[in-house]
């Protein structure tokens, strides 16, 4: 693929560079952003584009992934190999958090290697070990310094240190403790002077300090005075500082020893983490933006579905207004683009948006659009927008444009695609559009695709006497001719330049002077534009009304549905209730007739013997009667359910869970995390995942493998 540096700004992709280095950590990464540029081999766009995709997806779903807090190890690998050579400290715990990171991606990764095989992919040079870490906590700290137990002499010294200290320190209070007596100090008492503790005392009682002269203050009012009987054992205490430096020296040359016969790894840790730093800035500039990764075609086509320009969507965001995104589509069948409409609708931003997202994706970065889009691999990506004069090479705009069509023209094939902004310009309008016509012609014969936005009306008639080109237009209300920045294609737009005329306060006798000045059917073809712009807006507007009718139409439909069947509940209910009711009154008038015939006047005690009969058999028939009720519900709700409807197994599954066995690979739904199956009881299932064993319903999990 060749890179047109013009078009790369022209497209203004700097500013996506510049956004990208910010995100790196490292200078590797960074210098690879700041140089980032469309890849040439296909295959190579489709890996990275995937790579960053599979990190976007670990950021997306919350995943705990090691955070990326590393050094470059570019200094240390050049010394680990030399004799004697002097690594510093940090050096060496620089090495300490490479190692424990990698092994943490690679634990991460362990489990993950078939959910996120590229990224697993980039750690294939490296292996976990704790060998490297545990030789250099064997020598430092958790601070990162050197532990007295390094080694036997290195306790021993700074033993023997501690002690001069505490002496020194204890000798130079009882000194103070003296001289504040004796009113000789000055107002600080002391400082330090070549780390040594020294006494501050007024210059003009100097000599009655016994001990060894360091300096004195700038203005000579004090002198400092190092107590005689702290010097002896400050240059004992310094001999022993050398010692330490020198068995610090020689424990450090052991252990670059032993890490030497790591470098390979140690190598393997700078290319990973330096490779990790460049996707995660790639990813965090991704979900900054919103971007996705769109379906990738073998064949030559477009399909931008909600595009929106990044850098116009950011400045937006920022300045809390709305952007309004685009759709296009490019293919054989229509591979010419050509946009046409009044200034300020967004010919230009539709243009430098398409053109925008195509270097992006070709330079492995996921782009700002539906995840439904499609898009394609150019070889040639090359575009004409703004005002590029030379002054250096005395060239004017005109001749510029002239020289970069020459240069589309050496490189047009079908592989191409070319972006044009306000195709023609910069000449006589007769000959300069009769010659951009020809040229549009001639890149059209080669099988190029393009988006060119025009004002001239031969090179929308010409665009829509070609088969394989296309006329579009954004969209302005006709009324107010704001711009309502939607591209629709399908015909032409007007320029509307004598209705923008009289919005803007031109009188009517010099605009229909100017109509006279022109050809007449270069008049009436203008007004027939804009009336069958009119004509669209008001039967779009006529549909949309149509639709919004549709669906109010609908939810009245649903609501009438829904308050039916509320009655209809509520009918059942009060039927049911008045049959209810309806056997309670008839038991009741049954039971006020046994009442009625119940005799209390006559003192024969079996008088109502009979009746008492005939009450026991209709209450014996009633509760028969309720049995047997009972007994048929309780045998509707005790009957088989059908085959698949057992509790627990779904009739449909749409998550392969009849596969899922011990040793199964399978996600969590929700989370997507995988694991493997362990146990299976009934519905619940036991998973590894990664170092965690979780108990997990069934319905909560997919079959992987």
């Amino acid at each position: 693929m060749s890179i047109d540096v013009q078009t790369l700004a022209d497209l203004e992709f700097d500013t996506i560079r510049l956004w990208l280095a910010e995100y790196a950590k490292e200078s590797t990464a960074r210098e690879r952003l700041e140089k980032l540029a469309p890849i040439s081999n296909f295959d190579e766009i489709t890996y990275q584009l995937d790579k960053t995709n599979e990190f976007l997806e670990i950021r997306s779903v919350g995943e705990t992934f090691p955070h990326l807090d590393f050094e470059e190890l570019k200094n240390e690998i050049k010394m680990l190999p030399i004799e004697n050579a002097s690594i510093s400290l940090d050096g060496f715990m620089k090495v300490h958090q490479a190692s424990m990171l990698v092994n943490s991606l690679l634990v991460f990764f362990d489990k993950r290697e078939s959910e996120f095989p590229l990224l697993n992919g980039t750690l294939e040079n490296v292996y976990y070990t704790k060998e490297i870490v545990e030789a250099i906590e064997k020598v430092f700290d958790s601070t990162g310094n050197v532990k007295d137990k390094a080694s036997e002499l290195l306790a021993k010294i700074r033993t023997n240190m501690h002690g001069l200290k505490r002496q020194i320190n204890k000798n130079f209070d009882r000194e103070l403790r003296k001289l504040v007596k004796d009113n000789i100090l000055g107002d600080t008492r002391e400082t330090f002077i070549n780390d040594r503790r020294v006494l501050s005392i007024l210059s003009s009682h100097k000599r009655k300090v016994s001990g060894a002269v360091t300096g004195s203050s700038n203005t000579g009012t004090f002198t400092y005075i190092e107590p005689q009987v702290n010097v002896q054992l400050n240059n004992e205490l310094e001999l022993l500082q050398d010692d330490e430096r020198k068995e610090i020296f020689r424990i450090l040359q052991i252990l670059r020893r032993e890490l030497k016969d790591h470098l390979s790894l140690i190598k393997g840790y700078q290319e990973v983490l330096t490779e990790f730093d460049f996707i995660n800035a790639k990813t965090r500039l991704a979900t900054a933006l919103d971007c996705k990764l769109p379906k990738i075609s073998d064949e030559l086509k477009i399909e931008l579905i909600d595009a929106y320009h990044p850098i116009l969507w950011k400045n937006n965001k920022d300045q809390k207004k709305k952007t309004h995104p685009q759709s296009v589509a490019l293919d054989k069948f229509s591979r010419m683009l050509v946009i046409s409409g009044p200034n300020a609708g967004g010919k230009s931003i539709t243009l430098k948006s398409v053109g925008l997202i195509q270097i992006m994706f070709q330079s492995g970065l996921l782009v700002p659009v539906h995840e439904n889009s499609i898009m394609c691999f150019f070889q040639n990506i090359m575009s004409d927008i703004g005002d590029n004069q030379s002054i250096e090479n005395e060239l004017s705009t005109y001749s510029y444009r002239l020289k970069r069509m020459k240069s589309f023209l050496d490189v047009a094939n079908r592989n191409s695609l070319f972006l044009i902004d306000e195709f023609g310009t910069g000449s006589d309008p007769d000959l300069g559009g009769a010659l951009a016509e020809s040229i549009f012609e001639a890149i059209y014969n080669k099988k190029s695709f393009g988006v060119i936005t025009t004002h001239y009306s031969n090179i929308k008639l010409k665009a829509d006497k070609l088969r394989n080109a296309q006329n579009g237009c954004m969209l302005f209300n006709t009324e107010t001719l704001a711009p309502l920045y939607k591209l629709d294609t399908g015909q032409p737009g007007s320029s509307f330049t004598f209705e923008v005329a009289t919005i803007n306060g031109i009188p009517e006798e010099l605009i229909a002077d100017a109509k006279t000045k022109l050809d007449d059917k270069k008049v009436k073809m203008d007004q027939l534009l804009s009336d069958l712009q009119k004509e669209k807006n008001y039967l779009t507007r006529l549909n949309k009304e149509h639709i919004e009718a549709q669906e109010i139409a609908q939810k009245a439909s649903n609501n009438y549905e829904e308050q039916k069947s509320i009655y209809d509940n509520k009918l059942k209910d009060l039927r049911q209730n008045s049959i209810a009711n309806d056997k309670l009154v008839q038991g009741g008038k049954k039971m006020k007739s046994f009442i009625d015939k119940y005799n209390t006047k006559s003192r024969k005690k079996t008088i109502n013997d009979g009746l008492l009969d005939e009450v026991k058999k209709y209450l014996a028939v009633e509760r028969s009667k309720a049995e047997a009720t009972k007994n048929v519900l309780k045998q509707a709700l005790a009957s088989p359910k059908k085959k698949g409807q057992k509790k627990g197994i779904p009739v449909k599954d749409n998550f392969n869970r009849d596969k899922i066995k011990v040793g199964s690979k399978v996600k969590l739904i929700s989370t997507k995390q995988s694991g493997t199956v362990e146990e299976i009881s009934g519905t619940t299932i036991v998973v590894t995942f990664g170092f965690a064993r979780m108990k997990v319903k069934l319905d909560k999990l997919q079959w992987i493998s």
